[in-house]
């Protein structure tokens, strides 16, 4: 199967407010297929990285609670949601990214994590590469109560749970965030815990 022929032929700044929303028209063409004209309206907020937290001993896991505007705005009554520390790379690479993030959020300072998937969460919109790991915590780790910076505006809850109780999360609808839901998928599907 041949890649079809994309080329960019407008780009134009819809807004630059809080990250970059840009509306792309490019030219599509298939083999053996007229030449189509598409336009799309693209999200740009950077890459990010998300870690699921876990302690093979206790048999826990670490999970962050935070108020999501746009799952309020799409029906979460509360907004808030329960999630794996994430957050945006900046200008850092994505190890670095997530070992700072999980110290800011969580108050853990860990050294050791293992990279498991790549993975573009909203492919049709969002330019978004989000990097996901896994990392082994245990008390001797803990520095502060994490909970995000003031800085940035951040009111994050740190939650342990046992594994048990964070997978059956998913069934019960409590946990519906994809990065969650996939790096406790693998952490079942691997016998991480």
């Amino acid at each position: 199967m041949k890649n079809p022929e994309i080329k960019i032929t407008e780009t134009k700044l819809l807004s630059d407010n809080w990250y970059i929303l840009n509306k792309v028209t490019f030219t599509y063409q298939k083999e053996n297929a007229p030449l189509q004209t598409h336009t799309r309206e693209v999200y740009d907020r950077g890459n990010g990285a998300g870690i699921l937290l876990y302690n093979s001993t206790k048999k826990t896991v670490i999970l962050t609670r935070q108020f999501r505007l746009p799952s309020f705005l799409n029906g979460n009554k509360s907004g808030m949601m329960i999630e794996v520390c994430a957050g945006l790379l900046d200008k850092d690479n994505p190890e670095q990214a997530i070992i700072r993030e999980t110290e800011e959020e969580t108050g853990y300072r860990i050294s050791k994590i293992q990279k498991v998937f790549e993975t573009y969460m909203s492919p049709g919109a969002v330019t978004e590469i989000l990097y996901l790991f896994v990392g082994e915590y245990d008390e001797s780790m803990k520095v502060s109560e994490g909970g995000g910076l003031d800085t940035e505006q951040e009111n994050i809850e740190v939650l342990e749970y046992t594994f048990e109780e964070a997978y059956a999360m998913i069934e019960s609808g409590e946990i519906v965030d994809a990065k969650t839901i996939i790096l406790l998928q693998h952490a079942k599907i691997k016998g991480l815990i």
